[in-house]
């Protein structure tokens, strides 16, 4: 009887008609996280779904540090009153999502695991097209850093992350899209690890803003991206904002990176991330540190 039931569940999986014509993004792995701002991820999760005809698969990770204690002489043990807590815990945040689900028309399941955060997220990632995630992970100290957390995603995925504004309103796929382009491969694998979210853009600007770097020579001028992604079917118009006194520090980027988006009536950026390296970026700053800090915007970002 299971077998049959199962072998149902799988059938009703199946992509409609409808679902093979529209291009783009067909798997969404929504993390969930118990924070004030999960109800936002929920929307911009569905949002996505119902632009794409997508399936949303959410993850939701306890880490094991959760379910442990440590004495004074260094033993563990668990705690069942914690253990109990966070099993009510995950029964209220399934049922908050099936509330949500249940109104928002798209195919969908869940899933709860206990082990390391990042880990579990970028085993489901691998087969996902897309992964819905916070800007900031919960403030407890089994998460870990901000920039740490997200750093671990976007260096050790090949999906791309998308993370809503901070704080924001209703997510619009179908709005304009704002590449952000500095000629790396970061932001060349980010444009293309979008092309499914572009394709549904009312308009795609490619913004730049000339930074003089060691490798130049190296990175793809803009003419490249506006050509591949004509070749994809997406017309895109090129925007080069010339930093002021010629000065281009991460703070003067990031800044006339949003000013642009926003007053451009953005939907979302997107962005390569970490061109430099982690260590780098932590030490002296960075483009990519400051927006997942500070962003107002959505972003869809890939390394």
């Amino acid at each position: 009887m299971k077998s049959q039931q199962l072998v149902m569940e799988r059938q009703d999986e199946r992509p409609t008609e409808s679902r093979r014509e529209t291009p783009g993004i067909k798997t969404i792995l929504l993390h969930v996280i118990d924070d004030e701002f999960r109800a936002q991820r929920i929307e911009s999760a569905l949002a996505l779904a119902r632009a794409c005809a997508a399936h949303v698969s959410c993850l939701h990770v306890t880490p094991i540090e959760a379910y442990v204690a440590f004495d004074t002489f260094g033993g563990i043990f668990v705690m069942n009153d914690v253990i109990r807590k966070l099993d009510e815990r995950d029964a209220e945040l399934k049922k908050e999502l099936e509330l949500r689900f249940a109104k928002g028309d798209v195919s969908w399941d869940y899933e709860q695991v206990t082990g390391n955060v990042a880990s579990m997220v970028l085993r489901r990632a691998s087969l996902a097209d897309l992964v819905v995630t916070a800007r900031e992970p919960p403030h407890h100290d089994f998460v870990g850093p901000t920039i740490g957390f997200l750093g671990d995603l976007l260096q050790r995925s090949r999906t791309p992350l998308f993370i809503p504004a901070f704080p924001g309103g209703p997510f619009d796929p179908t709005g304009l899209a704002v590449i952000a382009w500095d000629g790396s491969i970061e932001a060349a694998n980010a444009a293309r690890a979008s092309l499914g979210l572009l394709r549904l853009a009312s308009e795609v600007r490619v913004l730049e803003i000339p930074e003089q770097r060691a490798d130049e020579a190296k990175r793809f001028p803009a003419t490249r991206i506006l050509e591949y992604l004509s070749r994809q079917g997406i017309h895109a118009e090129l925007v080069v904002e010339q930093p002021p006194s010629g000065e281009a520090d991460a703070d003067a980027v990031s800044g006339m990176l949003v000013a642009q988006a926003d007053g451009a009536g953005a939907a979302y950026i997107v962005m390569g991330g970490y061109s430099h390296t982690r260590i780098g970026e932590y030490v002296f700053g960075g483009v990519t540190r400051t927006l997942l800090k500070e962003c107002p915007l959505p972003l869809v970002i890939a390394h």
